[in-house]
């Protein structure tokens, strides 16, 4: 039986961790704030993007090895897609194909990729009276990302919708050191193993949720 979060706990819970990422979140805008915002050209974005919509516009498709669901980009931040492409031409995400991928990109280019795939972004709505209780462990996710997976502050990823399978790997990356992030890793360290499942399946199943946008059809993809 999955515990359901009420009561004073949850809220001292919450609290505590609402505070301690305030206090990144002021770190962060701070060094944000002495870099230029680049603006992102989605028409450009989408003619630069056609090696990304090989793995990111088909829907169902699943990296070989490890075996996992790709991530759905359409109504993400693009804040936080450019945030990602950046760790992986970095070391911050070890990713080979990701890596390989983002070297070729300029900065300009992630912006405009970013702002061709994230679309319109996602916005929080009232959760529905006959939504599935939240786990307990959802406290540790929702100060930053939302009681239903859609975070208002740009840099923090929407997780509604998203693939389970995806959003239990993206934990296990923090926890294990495959993504280098301070704060996430803290976060995944104070997650047990037991709620990993019910908090991915919990969030996959939150609307309105991350969609995968359609390569464009040719002779190779008709049918698929």
């Amino acid at each position: 039986m999955r515990k359901v979060v009420t009561g004073m706990g949850f809220g001292i819970r919450t609290g505590m961790v609402s505070v301690f990422v305030a206090g990144f979140a002021l770190a962060a805008g701070a060094a944000s704030a002495q870099a230029p915002v680049l603006k992102g050209d989605p028409v450009h974005g989408k003619a630069i993007s056609y090696t990304c919509l090989g793995c990111h516009g088909v829907d169902g498709y699943r990296n070989a090895y490890p075996n996992y669901s790709v991530p759905k980009l359409g109504g993400q931040h693009p804040e936080y897609l450019i945030a990602a492409l950046q760790e992986y031409k970095g070391d911050q995400r070890s990713m080979v194909t990701m890596h390989s991928q983002a070297s070729e990109l300029s900065d300009q280019d992630m912006a405009d990729i970013a702002a061709f795939f994230s679309g319109t972004v996602l916005t929080p709505e009232p959760r529905p009276a006959n939504a599935p209780p939240a786990p307990a462990a959802v406290a540790v996710c929702a100060a930053c990302h939302g009681a239903t997976g859609i975070s208002t502050v740009p840099n923090y990823p929407i997780l509604a919708g998203q693939h389970a399978d995806y959003l239990k790997r993206e934990i296990g990356e923090y926890k294990n050191g495959g993504r280098k992030n301070a704060i996430m890793s803290a976060m995944a360290a104070t997650i047990k193993d037991s709620d990993v499942d019910a908090l991915a399946d919990y969030f996959s199943r939150m609307k309105p949720s991350l969609s995968t946008l359609q390569r464009p059809t040719t002779i190779l993809t008709v049918g698929r």
